[in-house]
């Protein structure tokens, strides 16, 4: 299963690939949550190589899934892979430069069941696609508009 969105942002490339590699807040924000977040491969910079397990609890039951940095391009993109016991996926984000204040921010994340019950469960998703689309949409654009909004904060 995939789901894409696509946003463009009135904030240099630059300062977005900043904000999307930030991994550090990324990991405080699932900590919040509840999850338990540690890093399986440490680096001193951000880059390919980097990984994380996380256990967390979802619709009832707890949840554990590794995922590993394995495209890192500065300031174009990177793509992380992600595998649990049912599922594997992968999200990538590339971003273009429009002109110098522009940037188009596409989100791609893919869903691969590995098990038969897995595969169930993605077949009922496609019946709920469309609001799955929207809320993915959704939540890809407000991180846009954070991005946009910390970005005129500072300047």
């Amino acid at each position: 299963m995939r789901f894409t969105s696509r946003e463009d942002i009135e904030v240099p490339i630059d300062h977005v690939f900043a904000e999307i590699s930030d991994f550090m807040k990324f990991e405080r924000a699932a900590l919040r949550r509840g999850a338990e977040i540690r890093r399986t491969r440490e680096r001193a910079t951000p880059g390919i190589g980097m990984g994380w397990h996380a256990r967390f609890t979802l619709r009832g039951k707890p949840r554990e899934v590794d995922t590993e940095v394995t495209a890192y391009d500065p300031p174009n993109g990177f793509a992380i892979a992600a595998r649990s016991a049912a599922f594997g996926g992968q999200i990538g984000v590339d971003l273009v430069a429009l002109s110098r204040g522009r940037t188009r921010m596409t989100v791609e994340l893919v869903i691969k069941p590995q098990t038969l019950s897995a595969r169930l469960l993605v077949q009922s998703l496609k019946l709920a696609r469309g609001n799955l689309t929207k809320r993915f949409r959704k939540r890809i654009a407000d991180f846009a508009a954070k991005v946009e909004d910390g970005y005129t904060s500072k300047v």
